[in-house]
């Protein structure tokens, strides 16, 4: 398997895009002038995180990449001391972001980081649900002071209370403090994100482990299928659409919220109308919070929630009523998928004839079904409630930009990097103080301009999977479940990349990540807006997918996916919805046209392009 050398991609710079470095962090670049660094740099294994960056990262958006860059590698390295790796590394090229675990070398190393984290990791274990009570507790304190943090416009004068009352502090001061309490509060929210999920992957890993051990032909998707069927608050914001698509029919206006495809249309034409404002209160009702879900994956500006944009949930409702009005079953088939689990576990756990590893096969299998359901909650507290209520108050951030001529459009603020904007307003704030027009008036409008243009050239390169060389063995577990990175789909990615025609390639394949055999349409989907054309029985190809999109797997046969291992998403999901998935494919989006008659098998993992 050959990659291009990292250093060759970055040194092939697009036309147009020369100086592109400086809208991001200095230390994501790969770097030339630093023997030692480029020498790590040059023998290290770094592929593409699709998972979460489907597409090219906004200088703003970094924040999120620079916060879980160090939570999750704190939390393994310094405060649990995971023993076989350290954490992530981090670089960007082209603005998409590439990653490499960094694993424990020393095989003493790893000997004495063991006793730490069985400590340290045991006391969590050990007292996961009055912990995990107390980070919900943290989580919705600092959504709460989110929620209250103000962004104050600057006055033409102070009011007079500044004196009266004897404040000693301008609007001014308050505008850079609360900005950087925002920025505080989001690192802070991927403090608390961290605290939990790596040992929530943990259980899960220790048990596929030990399993695979027992059994070493076990299909890996056979191990995920022993931990599914949990109820997690994840599923909470489609379950309310749910639960009004069934109000709606209950109330006799299934036909006036299905008769508009515009949220206002629909509001309006139900207003004063009988059992109209009661299921108008009920929609109301449920917008908070549950409404606070991002339309993708959250970790986008771009990524608006169903609250902003109320049409999403609306097609979702719509959904779920043509369902009803066809006499079809719109609940998840829990008690099916529950079934199957219990058949799968008992089937192997009568395999076992050691009382030990009989018992240690059900202590690791219980500690992963109690910590699993944070893997999926957390989604809904960080990327999505928290995500969604920052990125308005930066745009109230932007407007006051705007209003003081620094950029021209409130969505322009994304273009500046966090640190850029901190000195932005540091000009407002001193040219408002003196009576002056402030400089970045000058500079800021022509740069951002420039970098509007880079980020389209971004948009139309394709990054390569992976960069560098690659191990001749990879273990590191979280590689292989959350991102479906393993020799074998390396191999996969690799034939597929050296194919000149994508137009030629008839398979493709990847991680069997819920089992089953069908054919049917493909709909290839980048978006939110674009699930909405999903039509009745296709299957939905995606760089990956998230939450918000679940009324789509009420619609599709099967799912297939660029990235992702066994843990992503869509490999939960669709077992839950007990359908097909194959994921990290690496190249699906690519070689794959909306039409095409697509053969998912979700059992080995081959996707075939039947015509």
């Amino acid at each position: 398997m050959k990659f291009p050398v990292p250093h060759d991609v970055k040194g092939k710079t697009i036309p147009g895009t020369e100086g592109w470095e400086r809208m991001y962090p200095y230390q994501y670049q790969f770097v030339t002038d630093d023997a030692e660094r480029n020498q790590y740099e040059k023998e290290t294994f770094w592929f593409y995180d699709g998972l979460h960056y489907p597409e090219p990262l906004y200088p703003f958006d970094t924040i999120w990449d620079e916060a879980w860059y160090l939570a999750l590698s704190q939390f393994n390295n310094r405060i649990f001391q995971v023993p076989p790796v350290r954490g992530v590394d981090h670089r960007i090229i082209n603005g998409y972001v590439y990653i490499s675990p960094v694993p424990v070398k020393n095989p003493d190393e790893i000997g004495q980081r063991v006793p730490n984290f069985m400590e340290r990791a045991g006391y969590y274990y050990k007292n996961w649900d009055e912990l995990e009570a107390k980070w919900k507790t943290k989580m919705e304190g600092t959504i709460a002071e989110l929620e209250a943090l103000q962004i104050p416009r600057l006055p033409e004068v102070e009011d007079l209370k500044v004196v009266t009352d004897g404040v000693g502090e301008s609007t001014a001061y308050h505008l850079l403090k609360n900005y950087d309490d925002l920025i505080n509060l989001g690192i802070r929210c991927w403090q608390y994100h961290f605290e939990f999920l790596n040992l929530g992957y943990a259980a899960y890993v220790f048990f596929m482990d030990f399993t695979q051990k027992l059994f070493p032909s076990i299909p890996l998707q056979r191990v995920t299928q022993m931990i599914s069927g949990i109820d997690v608050i994840m599923y909470k914001s489609d379950d309310e659409l749910k639960a009004l698509a069934k109000k709606a029919v209950a109330l006799e206006v299934d036909d006036v919220v299905t008769g508009h495809r515009e949220w206002t249309d629909v509001k309006a034409a139900l207003a004063g109308r009988r059992h109209g404002d009661e299921w108008l209160a009920a929609f109301e009702k449920a917008r908070y919070p549950w409404f606070n879900i991002s339309s993708g994956t959250g970790w986008f500006h771009t990524d608006r929630s169903w609250n902003d944009n109320l049409n999403l949930p609306l097609d979702g409702i719509q959904t779920y009523i043509n369902k009803l009005r066809d006499g079809q079953e719109i609940d998840r088939p829990m008690e099916a998928v529950r079934a199957e689990r219990d058949r799968v576990t008992a089937e192997y756990r009568d395999l076992i004839d050691n009382d030990q590893d009989r018992k240690q096969f059900d202590e690791l299998l219980g500690c992963a079904r109690t910590v699993f359901p944070y893997v999926e909650n957390h989604l809904f507290y960080v990327e999505h409630w928290f995500h969604s209520v920052f990125w308005n108050k930066m745009r109230e951030v932007a407007a006051i930009m705007q209003e003081h001529g620094l950029i021209a459009e409130i969505e322009d603020v994304w273009y500046l990097r966090r640190d850029e904007i901190k000195q932005a307003l540091w000009d407002i704030v001193t040219a408002w103080a003196t009576g002056v027009t402030p400089r970045g008036t000058k500079t800021w409008p022509a740069e951002i301009e420039w970098r509007k243009g880079v980020m389209q050239k971004f948009r139309e390169w394709a990054p390569p999977p992976a960069i560098g060389i690659a191990p001749e063995v990879i273990q590191e577990p979280f590689t292989i479940v959350l991102w479906g990175v393993t020799n074998s789909s390396l191999s996969a990615w690799a034939s597929v990349q050296e194919v000149a025609d994508p137009d030629s390639i008839t398979e493709l394949k990847g991680f069997p990540a819920s089992p089953g055999l069908v054919e049917g349409k493909a709909r290839v989907c980048r978006s939110a807006e674009e699930i909405r054309d999903l039509q009745e029985g296709e299957i939905l190809v995606a760089p990956t997918t998230s939450p918000s999109w679940a009324p789509a797997f009420a619609k599709i046969k099967a799912c297939i996916t660029d990235v992702g291992g066994v843990m992503s998403h869509a490999a939960i999901v669709c077992r839950e919805y007990g359908m097909p998935a194959v994921v990290g494919t690496g190249h699906s989006t690519r070689v794959i046209k909306t039409g095409m008659t697509l053969r998912v098998d979700g059992s080995s993992g081959l996707v075939t392009i039947v015509q």
